[in-house]
């Protein structure tokens, strides 16, 4: 999967590579998600932690684990960082199947760590095995063995699969299957499952993403390693990037796979998360970011974010589910998204979603004030009432406009101040 590369308007976009996984009938039951520098590259050009990060970053919390995995197992290369533990793998064990590359030497510190995973109940996958090789010592913690059918000669292949099915628990994948005759072969010798460019080559999506700031992580990283956690402090930081916010929305998501759960502000989604999880995603953006989002960008979806949360307040709405409103709908307007697809993934409330969509509920016309003020090529609906303040005195919305301009260049400022402890204007709990 992908890092971050800029578009023409200073936008960053991510692409993930997606190779399906077969079975005998044809059906396809996996994808193997892959590291991809860009939209039209064949190949990944590296396969580092950094890679690992990236797919990882984007997989679950900017693509959401369902828009890529299409509901289906996903198969995720880890390198040696990841699998002793110095790096975290923050999602559950049956969200992904962990893939041991062919490159990594297992000592015992590997071996230690891999059987670990296995008894957290992870599935393990061995990639391009090859008997003789060190990873012999997994196949009794390992579901899955990846058999590479384009560099092997078919006595090998053979040889392989035969001591392979020694380990009646082990299921054999059929890897980089290139022609016909490879395919037919793995079909003859009994594989499981099958994987190559004769069956389906790797497809690319791409989207946009907003690069949380690495100077909030630090200091985030900071207020999570602290002995009695101030929560308050923690959503406040968090609720001043743009990036950060809605990746850990989506991480929300996939931290509750599987259960009804939504939220409507940053407080529950922390919450959801817990400080572990929140601690393990943190470190692995730090790992994952190369590239930083333009500050006048940020600026603007703060701006909105913080204007529709004063305006909520001022008509007597909660603040916090229009903190969260302000800013998907500035993120949607930034890079030309729908806000169906920026909601992708997040698991908000029905009312939160309804207003952003539909523009429904006073919450709805709280967003299509301040939208439509925020953005001047958006006309507002003439039949929609605007809140109460905003109908009975038009000044108070650029009053309010003012007063967030304020607090989002209090906000960067501090944040460009490398850690100064200057205190700018709060944000209320809970955005």
């Amino acid at each position: 999967m992908s890092q971050e590369t800029g578009g023409p308007d200073g936008d960053h976009v991510v692409h993930v590579g997606r190779q399906p996984i077969y079975d005998r009938d044809g059906a396809v039951v996996a994808h193997e998600l892959l590291f991809r520098a860009g939209a039209t590259a064949s190949s990944a050009s590296r396969r580092d932690a950094h890679a690992t990060a990236r797919v990882l970053v984007a997989a679950f919390t900017e693509f959401g684990l369902d828009e890529v995995s299409a509901g289906r197992v996903c198969f995720i290369n880890l390198t040696r960082d990841f699998l002793i533990g110095h790096l975290p793998l923050p999602f559950d064990c049956s969200q992904a199947v962990l893939e041991v590359l062919e490159t990594t030497d297992v000592d015992e510190e590997v071996l230690a760590g891999v059987t670990a995973l296995h008894e957290q109940g992870f599935t393990i996958a061995l990639d391009d095995f090859v008997f003789g090789s060190s990873h012999e010592k997994l196949l009794d913690v390992a579901t899955y063995v990846k058999i590479d059918m384009l560099d092997a000669d078919e006595a090998t292949i053979r040889a392989t699969v035969v001591n392979c099915r020694l380990h009646s628990h082990l299921q054999l994948i059929a890897e980089r299957l290139e022609t016909p005759e490879a395919l037919d072969l793995a079909m003859s010798l009994g594989f499981e499952f099958f994987q190559g460019h004769v069956l389906g080559r790797p497809h690319v999506s791409s989207t946009v993403a907003l690069a949380p700031s690495r100077l909030t992580r630090l200091r985030i990283m900071a207020a999570l390693s602290a002995d009695d956690v101030d929560i308050d402090e923690l959503i406040d930081l968090v609720g001043q990037d743009a990036g950060l916010s809605l990746r850990l929305l989506r991480a929300t998501n996939a931290a509750s796979f599987g259960l009804n759960r939504t939220v409507s502000s940053i407080r529950d989604a922390v919450v959801a998360l817990g400080l572990a999880r929140l601690r393990q995603w943190v470190t692995l953006m730090l790992v994952a970011d190369i590239t930083e989002a333009d500050p006048e960008q940020l600026s603007q979806l703060l701006i909105r974010a913080r204007c529709c949360q004063l305006l909520a307040e001022s008509a007597g709405l909660p603040g916090e589910p229009a903190y969260i409103g302000g800013l998907l709908s500035a993120v949607a307007d930034l890079f030309g998204e729908s806000t169906e697809r920026i909601l992708n993934g997040v698991p908000l409330d029905k009312a939160l979603t309804d207003a952003l969509v539909t523009g429904s509920g006073p919450l709805g016309q709280v967003l299509t004030a301040v939208r439509a003020y925020t953005a001047p090529s958006v006309v507002p609906d003439p039949h929609t009432p605007l809140p109460a303040p905003a109908t009975d005195d038009p000044a108070v919305l650029a009053s309010l406009y003012l007063a967030a301009v304020r607090w989002a260049n209090a906000t960067l400022s501090d944040l460009s101040g490398e850690l100064r402890h200057r205190e700018p204007d709060r944000v209320p709990q809970g955005h």
